[in-house]
């Protein structure tokens, strides 16, 4: 058998914008909420350390009480997610409150930020 070389999509030039990244956030809690899930209806509980044997783990329970470490694998997880199908040409915005997708605006610094008037589209400008 021929030895696996893991080649994962580039996302080294994908910057996530401020949505996308408190997206990672609910996505990463979501994301452990079902892998619990699936635990418990296993038959695992909650226990102060892994045991197979008896079915515990210390990772069961709410998102929220999870040491960093362990949050950040979900966070990681997810976060390249989000960037390999925006790399792969996706778009992922924030509805408005009106059900739009997101305001369009360029990252602070981008040459369409500096443009008099600012920066519009169809989206956005639409009532």
């Amino acid at each position: 058998m021929a030895t696996y070389t893991p080649k994962p999509i580039d996302t080294s030039n994908v910057v996530l914008n401020d949505a996308q990244r408190r997206l990672v956030e609910q996505l990463a809690a979501n994301v452990h909420d079902v892998w619990a899930r699936k635990r418990v209806e296993d038959g695992w509980r909650h226990g102060a350390s892994r045991n197979d044997q008896i079915k515990t783990h210390p990772s069961l329970v709410p998102y929220d009480e999870l040491p960093d470490s362990e949050k950040d694998y979900d966070r990681v997880m997810v976060e390249q997610v989000i960037r390999a199908a925006v790399a792969l040409g996706y778009r992922i915005d924030a509805l408005d409150a009106a059900g739009r997708a997101g305001r369009g605006r360029p990252p602070a610094g981008h040459w369409l930020a500096r443009l008099r008037g600012g920066f519009s589209n169809r989206e956005t400008t639409q009532t």
